[in-house]
């Protein structure tokens, strides 16, 4: 085998575990399965918990959709708690969409979730395993912010 199938054949497996895994972990109750947000909602909280907070040009932007499209999704998630509006401190025509405390809790708890469910399985793994992961996942991180920074 050259080793460009070699390679190929790898990243296929390694693609295929994690949507294997994504398939474990779906089975299981998730704050994330349990939300009655739609998939643009749950996006723009998402954001908002990276950012802090985003104008709607921004969130439109980033969603690739209308000024009018952000609004009625922003509307939503003010009518959840789980989000608010404030006007910009540097620019009074410009209002701010940030999380309140509901939504931070609800995206704490999406991703306390999927750890902990990560953590139940390293904790069935031995250490040389632990240390190859350690090294595998330091390395995709590594790579990753060195692809994403240039975008």
């Amino acid at each position: 085998m050259s080793v460009d199938v070699d390679r190929e054949d790898l990243i296929q497996r390694i693609t295929q575990t994690q949507r294997d895994l994504g398939r474990l972990f779906a089975q299981y109750e998730s704050p994330l399965f349990s939300t009655n947000l739609t998939m643009r909602q749950l996006k723009v909280v998402m954001l908002l918990s990276v950012s802090g907070s985003a104008s709607g040009q921004d969130l439109a932007h980033s969603l690739g959709v209308g000024l009018a499209t952000v609004t009625g999704i922003v509307d939503r998630l003010v009518g959840h708690g789980l989000v608010t509006r404030r006007e910009d401190p540097h620019d009074r025509r410009v209002r701010r969409v940030e999380l309140t405390p509901a939504g931070q809790r609800l995206m704490t708890d999406i991703s306390e979730a999927g750890l902990e469910h990560y953590r139940r399985i390293m904790e069935h793994l031995d250490t040389a395993t632990l240390r190859a992961l350690d090294h595998a996942v330091t390395e995709i991180q590594r790579v990753a912010a060195k692809l994403f920074e240039c975008e």
